[in-house]
């Protein structure tokens, strides 16, 4: 009876296409044919084998033969880019532990606090006081038909009513 074993990790499996090829070896070996193709149509003496044409076909596609082999699970174009990314990582690192990135820190001194406690001691501004610049209150009272009179508002404010 064939028994086959199943993988406890099924992501990590990949997925074999031709025989123990996969997508990526076959994506190399196919670029190495269409680069072969390009130098055999497109280098002078067009469609003709010349003798800088054949080495250069046989030497791309052993560079690609090469890159698409399988070393401990991985193909050597994998192991190629591990290695690149090894030697152009950075190799000083320098540590600060003064550094305030990325840390909660409180820092207090006397004017702050005095701030801090001057504005926990103002009352909340009314949000329907308005904004405006002076001369703009007072352009009503400017006409002479207007009558204007003082009107006693919520919590006590004396608040400037003007009439017709």
């Amino acid at each position: 009876m064939k028994t086959t074993v199943i993988p406890a990790q099924i992501t990590t499996v990949e997925d074999k296409i031709a025989g123990n090829l996969n997508l990526t070896q076959i994506v190399l070996l196919l670029a190495s044919l269409f680069i072969g193709t390009f130098v055999y149509t497109v280098l002078p003496n067009k469609m003709e084998f010349t003798a800088y044409k054949i080495p250069l076909i046989i030497f791309e596609f052993a560079l690609f033969a090469g890159l698409s082999i399988r070393i401990k699970e991985r193909i050597v174009l994998q192991w190629l880019i591990v290695f690149i990314r090894y030697w152009m990582r950075p190799r000083i690192y320098v540590f600060n532990k003064n550094e305030l990135y990325l840390r909660n820190v409180e820092r207090r001194n006397k004017k702050s606090d005095k701030s801090a406690l001057s504005l926990a001691k103002q009352k909340p501004k009314d949000k329907k006081e308005s904004k405006e610049a002076p001369s703009e209150i007072l352009a009503p009272l400017s006409e002479k038909q207007k009558k204007f009179g003082f009107k006693l508002g919520k919590k006590g404010k004396l608040n400037l009513a003007v009439y017709d």
